[in-house]
Protein backbone atom coordinates (compact mmCIF):
# COMPACT_ATOMS: atom_id res chain seq x y z
CA UNK A 1 0.00 0.00 0.00
CA UNK A 2 2.77 2.46 0.92
CA UNK A 3 4.60 1.66 -2.35
CA UNK A 4 1.45 2.50 -4.31
CA UNK A 5 1.19 5.87 -2.55
CA UNK A 6 4.61 6.82 -3.99
CA UNK A 7 3.79 5.57 -7.50
CA UNK A 8 5.88 2.39 -7.38
CA UNK A 9 5.00 -1.31 -7.26
CA UNK A 10 6.83 -4.53 -6.55
CA UNK A 11 7.48 -5.18 -10.23
CA UNK A 12 9.30 -1.89 -10.65
CA UNK A 13 11.41 -2.51 -7.55
CA UNK A 14 12.37 -5.90 -8.90
CA UNK A 15 13.40 -4.37 -12.24
CA UNK A 16 15.58 -1.79 -10.50
CA UNK A 17 17.22 -4.44 -8.35
CA UNK A 18 17.86 -6.63 -11.40
CA UNK A 19 19.43 -3.73 -13.31
CA UNK A 20 21.66 -2.90 -10.35
CA UNK A 21 22.69 -6.56 -10.08
CA UNK A 22 23.54 -6.71 -13.80
CA UNK A 23 25.59 -3.53 -13.48
CA UNK A 24 27.49 -4.88 -10.45
CA UNK A 25 28.25 -8.19 -12.19
CA UNK A 26 29.31 -6.38 -15.34
CA UNK A 27 31.64 -4.13 -13.36
CA UNK A 28 33.14 -6.96 -11.29
CA UNK A 29 33.95 -9.03 -14.37
CA UNK A 30 35.86 -6.21 -16.09
CA UNK A 31 36.86 -3.72 -13.42
CA UNK A 32 40.38 -5.10 -13.12
CA UNK A 33 41.15 -4.26 -16.75
CA UNK A 34 39.60 -0.80 -16.39
CA UNK A 35 41.66 0.00 -13.32
CA UNK A 36 44.85 -1.20 -14.99
CA UNK A 37 44.14 0.94 -18.06
CA UNK A 38 43.31 3.92 -15.85
CA UNK A 39 46.64 3.56 -14.05
CA UNK A 40 48.59 3.30 -17.33
CA UNK A 41 46.87 6.32 -18.87
CA UNK A 42 47.39 8.36 -15.69
CA UNK A 43 51.12 7.69 -15.84
CA UNK A 44 51.27 8.65 -19.50
CA UNK A 45 49.34 11.86 -18.83
CA UNK A 46 51.75 12.69 -16.03
CA UNK A 47 54.76 12.33 -18.33
CA UNK A 48 55.97 9.14 -16.63
CA UNK A 49 56.07 7.00 -19.75
CA UNK A 50 59.53 5.65 -18.95
CA UNK A 51 58.24 4.15 -15.71
CA UNK A 52 55.81 1.91 -17.54
CA UNK A 53 56.79 -1.72 -17.92
CA UNK A 54 56.99 -3.43 -21.30
CA UNK A 55 53.98 -5.55 -20.34
CA UNK A 56 51.87 -2.44 -19.69
CA UNK A 57 52.87 -0.84 -22.99
CA UNK A 58 52.07 -4.02 -24.91
CA UNK A 59 48.75 -4.39 -23.09
CA UNK A 60 47.66 -0.76 -23.68
CA UNK A 61 45.98 -1.27 -27.13
CA UNK A 62 44.17 -4.42 -25.95
CA UNK A 63 42.97 -2.74 -22.77
CA UNK A 64 41.73 0.23 -24.81
CA UNK A 65 39.70 -2.08 -27.05
CA UNK A 66 38.31 -3.81 -23.96
CA UNK A 67 37.07 -0.50 -22.55
CA UNK A 68 35.51 0.50 -25.87
CA UNK A 69 33.75 -2.87 -26.04
CA UNK A 70 32.56 -2.50 -22.46
CA UNK A 71 31.23 0.96 -23.21
CA UNK A 72 29.27 -0.33 -26.19
CA UNK A 73 27.72 -3.11 -24.11
CA UNK A 74 26.89 -0.70 -21.27
CA UNK A 75 25.11 1.64 -23.64
CA UNK A 76 23.23 -1.16 -25.41
CA UNK A 77 21.99 -2.79 -22.21
CA UNK A 78 21.18 0.54 -20.53
CA UNK A 79 23.37 0.07 -17.49
CA UNK A 80 23.56 2.83 -14.88
CA UNK A 81 24.59 6.27 -16.15
CA UNK A 82 27.46 6.66 -13.71
CA UNK A 83 29.18 3.57 -15.13
CA UNK A 84 28.63 4.76 -18.72
CA UNK A 85 30.08 8.20 -17.90
CA UNK A 86 33.14 6.61 -16.29
CA UNK A 87 33.77 4.38 -19.31
CA UNK A 88 33.31 7.30 -21.73
CA UNK A 89 35.89 9.36 -19.91
CA UNK A 90 38.34 6.46 -19.68
CA UNK A 91 37.92 5.58 -23.36
CA UNK A 92 38.50 9.20 -24.38
CA UNK A 93 41.68 9.47 -22.31
CA UNK A 94 42.95 6.11 -23.55
CA UNK A 95 42.34 7.11 -27.18
CA UNK A 96 44.75 10.03 -26.81
CA UNK A 97 47.29 7.73 -25.18
CA UNK A 98 47.06 5.18 -28.01
CA UNK A 99 46.40 7.32 -31.08
CA UNK A 100 47.12 10.89 -30.00
CA UNK A 101 50.11 12.97 -31.18
CA UNK A 102 53.49 11.90 -29.89
CA UNK A 103 55.10 15.34 -29.98
CA UNK A 104 54.26 18.89 -28.99
CA UNK A 105 53.81 21.88 -31.24
CA UNK A 106 57.39 23.03 -30.74
CA UNK A 107 58.83 19.65 -31.71
CA UNK A 108 56.54 19.45 -34.75
CA UNK A 109 57.56 22.93 -35.93
CA UNK A 110 61.23 22.09 -35.47
CA UNK A 111 60.84 18.93 -37.57
CA UNK A 112 58.75 20.84 -40.10
CA UNK A 113 61.37 23.51 -40.74
CA UNK A 114 64.36 21.19 -40.44
CA UNK A 115 63.37 19.19 -43.46
CA UNK A 116 59.75 18.06 -43.28
CA UNK A 117 58.46 20.95 -45.36
CA UNK A 118 61.23 20.85 -47.96
CA UNK A 119 60.91 17.07 -48.28
CA UNK A 120 57.16 17.42 -48.86
CA UNK A 121 57.80 20.02 -51.57
CA UNK A 122 60.29 17.75 -53.33
CA UNK A 123 57.69 14.98 -53.31
CA UNK A 124 55.64 17.17 -55.65
CA UNK A 125 58.48 17.25 -58.22
CA UNK A 126 56.52 16.51 -61.39
CA UNK A 127 53.59 18.64 -60.23
CA UNK A 128 55.93 21.59 -59.60
CA UNK A 129 57.14 21.39 -63.20
CA UNK A 130 53.56 21.26 -64.46
CA UNK A 131 52.55 24.25 -62.33
CA UNK A 132 55.62 26.23 -63.43
CA UNK A 133 54.90 25.52 -67.10
CA UNK A 134 51.27 26.57 -66.62
CA UNK A 135 52.30 29.85 -64.95
CA UNK A 136 54.74 30.67 -67.75
CA UNK A 137 52.06 29.83 -70.30
CA UNK A 138 49.55 32.06 -68.50
CA UNK A 139 51.98 34.98 -68.52
CA UNK A 140 52.60 34.58 -72.25
CA UNK A 141 48.88 34.28 -72.97
CA UNK A 142 48.11 37.43 -71.00
CA UNK A 143 50.79 39.37 -72.86
CA UNK A 144 49.56 38.16 -76.27
CA UNK A 145 45.91 38.90 -75.47
CA UNK A 146 46.43 42.52 -74.45
CA UNK A 147 48.94 43.16 -77.22
CA UNK A 148 46.34 42.08 -79.77
CA UNK A 149 43.48 43.93 -78.07
CA UNK A 150 44.13 46.31 -75.10
CA UNK A 151 40.54 45.86 -73.92
CA UNK A 152 41.62 42.48 -72.61
CA UNK A 153 43.60 44.34 -69.95
CA UNK A 154 40.43 45.33 -68.09
CA UNK A 155 39.12 41.76 -68.18
CA UNK A 156 42.34 40.28 -66.87
CA UNK A 157 43.14 42.88 -64.23
CA UNK A 158 39.59 43.65 -63.13
CA UNK A 159 38.35 46.95 -61.81
CA UNK A 160 40.87 48.87 -59.70
CA UNK A 161 38.98 52.13 -59.23
CA UNK A 162 40.81 55.24 -60.36
CA UNK A 163 44.16 53.49 -60.76
CA UNK A 164 46.30 54.98 -63.54
CA UNK A 165 47.69 51.58 -64.55
CA UNK A 166 45.64 51.26 -67.70
CA UNK A 167 46.43 51.16 -71.41
CA UNK A 168 47.29 54.62 -72.68
CA UNK A 169 48.87 55.80 -69.42
CA UNK A 170 51.94 58.01 -69.83
CA UNK A 171 55.42 56.93 -68.86
CA UNK A 172 55.54 59.52 -66.10
CA UNK A 173 52.27 58.28 -64.61
CA UNK A 174 53.36 54.64 -64.66
CA UNK A 175 56.81 55.42 -63.31
CA UNK A 176 55.28 57.44 -60.49
CA UNK A 177 53.36 54.33 -59.37
CA UNK A 178 56.66 52.51 -58.96
CA UNK A 179 58.65 55.26 -57.27
CA UNK A 180 55.95 57.46 -55.75
CA UNK A 181 55.73 58.43 -52.10
CA UNK A 182 54.77 55.71 -49.64
CA UNK A 183 51.72 57.63 -48.40
CA UNK A 184 50.01 57.56 -51.78
CA UNK A 185 46.74 55.70 -51.72
CA UNK A 186 47.16 54.24 -55.20
CA UNK A 187 50.36 52.41 -54.30
CA UNK A 188 48.94 50.94 -51.11
CA UNK A 189 45.65 49.97 -52.73
CA UNK A 190 47.32 48.21 -55.64
CA UNK A 191 49.74 46.39 -53.33
CA UNK A 192 46.83 45.22 -51.18
CA UNK A 193 44.96 44.16 -54.30
CA UNK A 194 47.88 42.04 -55.51
CA UNK A 195 48.40 40.34 -52.15
CA UNK A 196 44.70 39.64 -51.59
CA UNK A 197 44.31 38.26 -55.08
CA UNK A 198 47.38 36.03 -54.86
CA UNK A 199 46.42 34.72 -51.43
CA UNK A 200 42.98 33.74 -52.72
CA UNK A 201 44.47 32.09 -55.79
CA UNK A 202 46.84 30.06 -53.61
CA UNK A 203 44.12 28.76 -51.33
CA UNK A 204 41.65 28.01 -54.12
CA UNK A 205 44.29 26.35 -56.30
CA UNK A 206 44.88 23.89 -53.47
CA UNK A 207 41.29 23.47 -52.31
CA UNK A 208 39.94 22.76 -55.81
CA UNK A 209 42.60 20.22 -56.66
CA UNK A 210 40.18 17.37 -55.94
CA UNK A 211 38.47 18.09 -59.31
CA UNK A 212 41.36 16.30 -61.03
CA UNK A 213 43.48 19.47 -60.82
CA UNK A 214 41.63 21.25 -63.64
CA UNK A 215 40.47 24.27 -61.58
CA UNK A 216 43.99 24.60 -60.16
CA UNK A 217 45.45 24.85 -63.67
CA UNK A 218 42.81 27.36 -64.76
CA UNK A 219 43.41 29.55 -61.71
CA UNK A 220 47.15 29.59 -62.34
CA UNK A 221 46.61 30.58 -65.97
CA UNK A 222 44.16 33.34 -65.11
CA UNK A 223 46.33 34.78 -62.34
CA UNK A 224 49.54 34.85 -64.35
CA UNK A 225 47.69 36.19 -67.39
CA UNK A 226 47.15 39.33 -65.31
CA UNK A 227 50.88 39.43 -64.67
CA UNK A 228 51.50 39.17 -68.41
CA UNK A 229 49.10 42.04 -69.03
CA UNK A 230 50.89 44.19 -66.46
CA UNK A 231 54.28 43.40 -67.97
CA UNK A 232 52.96 44.39 -71.41
CA UNK A 233 51.67 47.71 -70.07
CA UNK A 234 54.96 48.74 -68.48
CA UNK A 235 57.06 47.31 -71.29
CA UNK A 236 55.32 49.68 -73.68
CA UNK A 237 56.79 52.60 -71.73
CA UNK A 238 60.24 51.08 -71.26
CA UNK A 239 59.69 50.29 -67.57
CA UNK A 240 59.87 46.49 -67.68
CA UNK A 241 62.91 46.16 -65.41
CA UNK A 242 61.57 48.74 -62.97
CA UNK A 243 58.28 46.85 -62.73
CA UNK A 244 60.08 43.55 -62.16
CA UNK A 245 62.09 45.18 -59.39
CA UNK A 246 58.92 46.64 -57.86
CA UNK A 247 57.34 43.19 -57.85
CA UNK A 248 60.47 41.24 -56.93
CA UNK A 249 60.78 42.21 -53.27
CA UNK A 250 57.66 40.32 -52.33
CA UNK A 251 56.84 38.69 -55.66
CA UNK A 252 59.56 36.05 -55.62
CA UNK A 253 58.12 34.78 -52.32
CA UNK A 254 54.47 35.28 -53.23
CA UNK A 255 54.70 33.76 -56.70
CA UNK A 256 56.69 30.86 -55.28
CA UNK A 257 53.86 30.32 -52.80
CA UNK A 258 51.35 30.31 -55.66
CA UNK A 259 53.54 27.81 -57.50
CA UNK A 260 53.58 25.49 -54.48
CA UNK A 261 49.82 25.84 -53.92
CA UNK A 262 49.09 25.11 -57.57
CA UNK A 263 51.42 22.12 -57.50
CA UNK A 264 49.69 20.86 -54.33
CA UNK A 265 46.29 21.07 -56.03
CA UNK A 266 47.59 19.38 -59.18
CA UNK A 267 49.20 16.69 -57.02
CA UNK A 268 45.85 15.78 -55.48
CA UNK A 269 44.09 15.90 -58.84
CA UNK A 270 46.73 13.75 -60.51
CA UNK A 271 46.55 11.20 -57.67
CA UNK A 272 42.80 10.91 -58.20
CA UNK A 273 43.08 10.66 -61.99
CA UNK A 274 45.97 8.18 -61.88
CA UNK A 275 45.78 6.35 -58.53
CA UNK A 276 47.93 3.44 -59.69
CA UNK A 277 47.45 0.30 -57.59
CA UNK A 278 45.69 2.19 -54.79
CA UNK A 279 41.96 2.87 -54.54
CA UNK A 280 41.09 6.39 -55.64
CA UNK A 281 40.14 7.60 -52.16
CA UNK A 282 43.28 6.12 -50.62
CA UNK A 283 45.51 7.71 -53.25
CA UNK A 284 43.75 11.06 -52.75
CA UNK A 285 44.16 10.81 -48.96
CA UNK A 286 47.90 10.12 -49.20
CA UNK A 287 48.40 12.96 -51.68
CA UNK A 288 46.18 15.24 -49.58
CA UNK A 289 48.26 14.76 -46.44
CA UNK A 290 51.46 15.56 -48.32
CA UNK A 291 49.90 18.57 -50.05
CA UNK A 292 48.44 19.84 -46.77
CA UNK A 293 51.91 19.94 -45.23
CA UNK A 294 53.11 21.99 -48.20
CA UNK A 295 50.17 24.36 -47.74
CA UNK A 296 51.10 25.03 -44.11
CA UNK A 297 54.35 26.43 -45.46
CA UNK A 298 52.53 28.32 -48.21
CA UNK A 299 50.53 30.22 -45.60
CA UNK A 300 53.77 31.19 -43.85
CA UNK A 301 55.26 32.30 -47.16
CA UNK A 302 52.24 34.51 -47.85
CA UNK A 303 52.61 36.12 -44.42
CA UNK A 304 56.29 36.77 -45.10
CA UNK A 305 55.44 38.17 -48.53
CA UNK A 306 52.98 40.57 -46.89
CA UNK A 307 55.71 41.80 -44.55
CA UNK A 308 58.15 42.27 -47.40
CA UNK A 309 55.47 44.10 -49.35
CA UNK A 310 54.43 46.29 -46.46
CA UNK A 311 57.92 47.40 -45.49
CA UNK A 312 60.59 46.61 -48.05
CA UNK A 313 58.89 47.57 -51.27
CA UNK A 314 57.27 50.67 -49.85
CA UNK A 315 60.51 52.01 -48.37
CA UNK A 316 63.07 51.06 -51.03
CA UNK A 317 63.09 53.09 -54.26
CA UNK A 318 66.13 51.67 -56.02
CA UNK A 319 65.38 49.12 -58.73
CA UNK A 320 68.78 47.52 -58.25
CA UNK A 321 68.24 47.09 -54.53
CA UNK A 322 64.77 45.72 -55.11
CA UNK A 323 66.13 43.17 -57.58
CA UNK A 324 68.87 42.14 -55.16
CA UNK A 325 66.37 41.57 -52.35
CA UNK A 326 63.97 39.67 -54.60
CA UNK A 327 66.76 37.61 -56.11
CA UNK A 328 68.15 36.79 -52.69
CA UNK A 329 64.76 35.58 -51.48
CA UNK A 330 64.36 33.43 -54.59
CA UNK A 331 67.81 31.91 -54.08
CA UNK A 332 67.05 31.19 -50.42
CA UNK A 333 63.78 29.45 -51.24
CA UNK A 334 65.42 27.30 -53.92
CA UNK A 335 68.30 26.42 -51.60
CA UNK A 336 65.92 25.44 -48.80
CA UNK A 337 63.58 23.36 -50.95
CA UNK A 338 66.03 21.66 -53.29
CA UNK A 339 69.53 21.82 -51.77
CA UNK A 340 68.85 21.52 -48.03
CA UNK A 341 68.33 17.81 -47.37
CA UNK A 342 68.87 16.73 -43.76
CA UNK A 343 69.54 13.02 -43.41
CA UNK A 344 66.59 12.49 -41.05
CA UNK A 345 64.07 14.64 -42.90
CA UNK A 346 60.88 12.81 -43.63
CA UNK A 347 57.37 13.63 -44.79
CA UNK A 348 54.52 13.21 -42.32
CA UNK A 349 51.73 11.14 -43.81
Amino acid sequence: MIARWFGRNAGQDAAVEAAALRSDRFRQAREGDWQRLDAIVTRIEGGRLRKLSDDDLLALPALYRTVVSSLAIARETSLDQALISYLEGLARRAWFAVYGPREGLGAWLARFFRGGWSAAVRELGRDLLIALAVMVLGTVVGWLLVSSNPDWFYSLMGGMGDDVRVPGATREALRHTLFGQQDQNGLSMFAAFLFSNNAQVSLFAFALGFAFGVPSVLLLIHNTAGLGALLWLYHGQGLTLDLIGWLAIHGTTELFAILLAGAAGIHIGRAMAFPGDLPVLTAAAVAGRRAAQVMVGVVLMLVLAALLEGFGRQLIYSTTTRLIIGGTMLALWNAYFFAYRPARARVSN
